[in-house]
């Protein structure tokens, strides 16, 4: 199929999706078909645990610096005037720099930014509607990882337009500063970079170190020590509080994102070399019969919850710790917002009992307790104002920026190595709204413990229903055995992959 038949397919197809004129299963079975990898998509509720922007911390002390704004005066003169769109997800960084920052940025250029910020199916509607007609109504694009092999050849390789765009290089900009395991992780597809990593979700260890201490527990190393910290809390506190939390709904994208941590932690994974599904072999299966132990730990309602209700758990004090994002941690911490604000506190992941090489893996998966979900920010080939868009994305992506993201913005994990040394945000490294005290965890995990999903087209079908819906009915009762349930899900996954 022609590239120019395959996008207009593909914006057809995400356009009758978001309209509700087409079945979730049905898009995503298109999709995928279309060489998208789709993600989150198709809950109505993207990928974000908490798409919130806490103004707790702006202060007016807090602004880019002088080098930044006299570059950003100088360069940006010539394109006094002109307008830039970019449609983005609810993430840290697009809220912080949306109602605080650009006003800096529009002061000093004369470029005016409109940024609309939609749940991640509209996103992907406004993006796939621009590509297929080349019209360039969006000048900048918001690109999730799982996107990155459809869009490789849409957006301007970064490397190619620091060489090509001398005059309109910020000094300073360092695009090797940008933490090397997220630009493999997120930004590249092949050879290309698809844009410069923008925002990580990732997986850490977060818990309450009250009840931790009080009960003369610390902090989970393994995954054994996970569970039986987990079993003594639910013991000692149940049914007020329980030990450990989850995203379990049943079909929905969250299942499939704890089923890997677990999955990846017990040496297992999701494919092998030779492109076949590999979640039920030994490893899968005791993968599954610990999270089931682990489950017994959690309040009743994990069944029913996403990223949001495993957050409020913890939040309102009724579970003792979860693995998840480390956005939340943030959000914790702020005493208008929670119960337990200065009582969490972070750890890397758990241990994994044995780990898969990415040779021994299918698809560019690459195993890690760390799950991570993250996102590019690229200029669009079709933009009729591609150089004031370059600069536009310089700016939101320099180190002065992201420090004032992670500074005013919530906490966001950063994702370039200096900033995470930055002193505006180590001085935020306290309890309360907005904090920084978490980051250091963040930075390990991502260096040492982040695990990534296969890219695939059928990846879309199989992470947001056939395996999600699965698992669901395995923790409904319907098969007898984690094997029975892997191995039919195995099935399906074939079944998928055969068209």
């Amino acid at each position: 199929m022609k590239d120019s038949i395959r996008k207009m397919h593909l914006a057809s197809i995400t356009d009758r999706f978001v309209k509700g004129q087409m079945a979730r299963r049905d898009f995503l079975m298109a999709a995928g078909k279309l060489g998208l990898g789709a993600g989150a998509l198709g809950m109505g509720l993207g990928r974000r645990p908490f798409g919130g922007f806490s103004q707790a911390n702006a202060q007016e002390a807090l602004q880019p610096s002088p080098e930044v704004i006299k570059w950003l005066q100088d360069v940006g003169k010539p394109f006094a005037g002109t307008t830039l769109k970019l449609a983005t997800e609810s993430t840290p960084p697009s809220n912080a720099i949306n109602s605080q920052l650009k006003k800096y940025f529009e002061e000093a250029t004369g470029i005016k930014v409109e940024i609309e910020v939609l749940p991640l199916e509209q996103v992907l509607q406004k993006l796939t509607l621009d590509v297929a007609s080349s019209l360039g109504t969006y000048d900048l694009y918001y690109i999730d990882q799982s996107w990155a092999a459809s869009f490789s050849k849409d957006v301007f390789d970064p490397r190619e337009q620091i060489e090509a765009k001398a005059d309109l290089a910020m000094p300073n900009y360092n695009i090797d500063d940008f933490l090397p395991a997220l630009v493999d992780g997120i930004a590249k597809y092949e050879d290309r970079w698809v844009g410069v990593p923008y925002d990580i979700p990732i997986f850490i260890m977060i818990y309450r170190k009250d009840i931790y201490e009080k009960l003369g527990l610390k902090a989970p190393a393994t995954l054994a020590e996970l569970y039986t910290n987990s079993k003594t809390i639910t013991d000692e506190m149940g049914p007020n509080v329980y030990g450990t939390s989850g995203q379990m709904k049943s079909g929905h994208y969250s299942l499939e994102c704890d089923w890997t941590a677990w999955l990846w932690g017990h040496g297992g994974s999701i494919f092998g070399p030779d492109g076949k599904f590999t979640g039920n072999d030994e490893k899968g299966v005791a993968a599954l019969e610990y999270w089931t132990k682990l489950k017994a730990t959690m309040p009743p309602g994990v069944d029913g919850w996403t990223w949001d209700g495993q957050g409020q758990s913890v939040a309102q004090g009724v579970a003792a710790s979860m693995l998840s994002w480390g956005e939340f941690f943030p959000y914790f911490d702020d005493p208008t917002q929670t119960k337990v604000s200065g009582l969490c506190e972070v750890a890397v992941p758990p241990q994994p009992i044995a780990l898969r090489t990415v040779k021994e893996t299918g698809y560019g998966e690459i195993p890690g307790v760390g799950h991570q979900g993250g996102s590019s920010l690229a200029v669009s080939k079709y933009s009729k104002s591609p150089d004031a868009a370059w600069l536009f994305m310089q700016w939101a992506t320099c180190a002065d920026t992201q420090a004032l993201i992670t500074t005013l913005g919530g906490g966001t994990g950063p994702t370039r190595t200096s900033v995470y040394d930055d002193p505006r945000v180590l001085a935020n490294a306290r309890v309360g709204a907005g904090t920084t005290r978490h980051l250091p965890i963040v930075r390990e995990t991502i260096a040492k413990y982040m695990g990534s999903e296969p890219d695939l087209p059928e990846w879309a079908q199989l992470s947001s229903d056939t395996i999600p819906v699965g698992l669901g009915k395995y923790f409904a009762g319907s098969y007898g055995s984690p094997k029975e349930a892997l191995d039919d899900i195995a099935a399906q996954v074939g079944t998928v992959m055969k068209g």
